[in-house]
């Protein structure tokens, strides 16, 4: 019995690590996602005369 309580509780804690690791995979695509879409926009809003210089910098 001790070792299925042993058994049961590695489960668990490696269960409650894996669920952790998912939900920090989730918001770091959410984030990268919302930047994205940020930096698109940006872009878009330029004017093509201010990007014909090739310049980087805002």
């Amino acid at each position: 019995m001790t070792n299925l309580i042993l058994f049961v509780n590695s489960f668990l804690s490696y269960l409650l690590l894996f669920a952790l690791i998912v939900v920090l995979v989730i918001v770091a695509c959410v984030i990268g996602v919302k930047w994205r879409k940020s930096k698109d926009a940006k872009a878009a809003s330029e004017t093509p005369a201010d990007a014909a210089d090739g310049s980087t910098t805002a």
